[in-house]
């Protein structure tokens, strides 16, 4: 009877506007058969330090966070933080 805990990142999806959403599952298995799963969400603005973020992920955002994308994103934050 072995137990096991694994995290993978099932879902991936990017706004229209660039933002990075990802999903990480934790998945405790017994033999091969699923006992428990949790979801951890977050989310990733264009331009945001990719340090520390899994790798799938990162890939996403470099293809995703064209200049124009970070520099769409960055005024409208600055639009939006000075209204």
């Amino acid at each position: 009877m072995a137990i096991t805990k694994e995290k993978v990142i099932d879902q991936i999806t990017v706004t229209e506007n660039g933002i990075v959403l990802y999903r990480e599952a934790t998945r405790i298995m017994e033999d091969g058969n699923e006992l428990s799963k949790t979801y951890h969400r977050s989310s990733l603005t264009p331009g945001q330090d990719l340090t520390g973020i899994p790798a799938n992920v990162v890939a996403h955002c470099n293809v995703a966070w064209t200049a124009e994308v970070i520099a769409a994103y960055q005024a409208q934050a600055s639009r939006t933080v000075g209204a």
